[in-house]
């Protein structure tokens, strides 16, 4: 055991009796590294120091946590600054992508809303066309178009469920996609 592990150890041991000046020991030896760890994953400064505040503030509100017999206070201290660094990013991850996407629904002061209501309206019709193109298929072309289309299954699950080759599977889709452009080309003109 080396004897900065030996020191750790007591601080630990120290700290969990409440001992703040033991907690300002293990701060003043390990914010340095905790920091450069949280930094390096967050490449923020400020959610960095916030990882470490939060680190810091699980060890004084729970000193019980670590294990000695698990291993050095070190290993126990940085994984813990690393874990809530990596829950940090995720967060800031799911936050940023919740901003875009409502900023995103938002309607730009130069759209017209009208052309929502004239989509919407394609679309409906569209997809009724599409359904009665889908008819004209012979049902092994259909089936297959269905099962990728509709059911979200790759060519190589569907071959599974098929029971048939994969290369079956394509020559049949690439089939259905041409006889269904061509009868929707057909109703556009």
């Amino acid at each position: 055991m080396r004897d900065g592990d030996r020191e750790d150890l007591e601080l630990h041991r120290r700290l969990t009796g409440g001992d703040r000046e033991a907690f300002d020991a293990l701060y003043r030896r390990y914010a340095p590294p905790a920091y450069g760890l949280a930094y390096r994953l967050t490449a923020q400064p400020v959610l960095a120091q916030d990882v470490v505040h939060d680190a810091f503030l699980a060890l004084w509100r729970a000193p019980e946590a670590y294990d000695p017999a698990r291993g050095p206070f070190r290993t126990f201290f940085l994984s813990l600054v690393h874990h809530r660094a990596v829950d940090t990013v995720r967060r800031e991850e799911r936050l940023r992508k919740r901003q875009e996407r409502v900023a995103n629904l938002e309607p730009s002061h130069d759209e017209d809303v009208a052309e929502d209501v004239v989509d919407d309206e394609f679309v409906a019709a569209r997809r009724v066309e599409v359904r009665a193109a889908l008819t004209t298929l012979p049902p092994e072309q259909r089936r297959v178009l269905e099962m990728a289309y509709f059911e979200g299954k790759t060519q190589v699950h569907i071959a599974e469920e098929l029971g048939i080759p994969i290369g079956t599977v394509k020559t049949r889709t690439l089939a259905a996609m041409r006889k269904l452009r061509r009868a929707l080309t057909e109703e556009d003109l």
